[in-house]
């Protein structure tokens, strides 16, 4: 009996804990997935005696302060999308279980009239095929790089308000559902390039439709994301990348340079506001996100 009412009350507890995408003081799940890889890498360079090599990352002193070309604002978009396609790979590779849904079950609904052997579906995808995914998607979608980092936000409401993992069977619906609604609702693009994306030229507009429709439900509508969970991820990445020793230019810092990030900050807070304005107006359909070809949403 005591140990029923435990295990209720624990579940109470866990029910209360906000939810990392949408409280900006709550941790993202991301940390809690790439930890135990990077512990192991540093445990496998210590004990195999693996030299770090030559330092590459270069720090600021009295005199010198030194950036990357990525701020908040302003994110490096390929460094992002390699961060984000990053999380993705071990969101993948770390989940709990393979727990899914249909309406993102590839298998279900192929996004090629190619022949897909079952044996894909039993091994986890490598970065480098994410990352080409995406990268695919992204520029047809002329996503931008703080839209990339919305992708990720949206990937983790999904996960945790749907009690879902993503997983070998489904992640390329799901990425492709969280990009579809952050290029829409973000970035303001609702039509994408479609003579740029070769990947997705058998997937039909009734298919996106329907997944935009449970993707949306799923999130409950809500599409909204205050700057400080925004913010939140975007430090998140940046950790994800210095973890992983991800190249990342660092510069001296000029005093032109100190000026264009000064008024970038002044811009900062206007921009984001409008955009979480517009994002709570805006309700269009996938018809109208994929152009005028109705029968096939051709996007290559």
């Amino acid at each position: 009996m005591w140990k029923g009412r435990k295990t209720h009350a624990l579940r109470k507890d866990l029910a209360l804990e906000p939810n990392p995408s949408d409280h900006p003081r709550a941790s993202t799940i991301l940390p809690s997935k790439s930890q135990t890889d990077v512990r192991e890498k540093r445990r496998s360079n210590h004990f195999n005696h693996v030299s770090p090599g030559q330092l590459t990352k270069k720090y600021s002193s009295c005199s010198t302060i030194f950036l990357d070309d990525s701020t908040v604002s302003q994110p490096n978009l390929r460094t992002t999308v390699k961060c984000m396609t990053l999380a993705i790979y071990y969101h993948i590779k770390n989940r709990d279980a393979d727990r899914s849904l249909d309406i993102f079950d590839e298998r279900l609904h192929p996004l090629t009239r190619e022949k897909i052997p079952e044996e894909y579906f039993e091994h986890d995808p490598e970065h480098k095929f994410i990352y080409r995914f995406v990268h695919t998607l992204s520029s047809a979608a002329q996503l931008t790089a703080d839209g990339a980092v919305v992708t990720l936000v949206y990937l983790e409401r999904l996960l945790t308000y749907a009690e879902i993992d993503i997983c070998p069977t489904n992640w390329k619906r799901i990425v492709l559902g969280a990009i579809l609604l952050a290029s829409k609702f973000w970035d303001d693009r609702a039509v994408w390039n479609v003579d740029d994306c070769q990947i997705l030229k058998d997937v039909t507009v009734e298919d996106m439709n329907e997944m935009e429709r449970h993707f949306l439900e799923l999130l409950q509508f809500d599409i909204n994301v205050p700057f400080s969970v925004y913010a939140k991820y975007y430090f998140d990445l940046r950790s994800l990348a210095d973890d992983n020793n991800l190249n990342v230019l660092f510069t001296p810092l000029s005093k032109e340079r100190a000026q264009n990030l000064e008024a970038i900050s002044r811009l900062c807070d206007d921009k984001y506001t409008d955009v979480c304005r517009a994002a709570m107006r805006r309700s269009f359909s996938a018809d109208n996100f994929f152009g005028i070809r109705r029968s096939n949403a051709i996007l290559s």
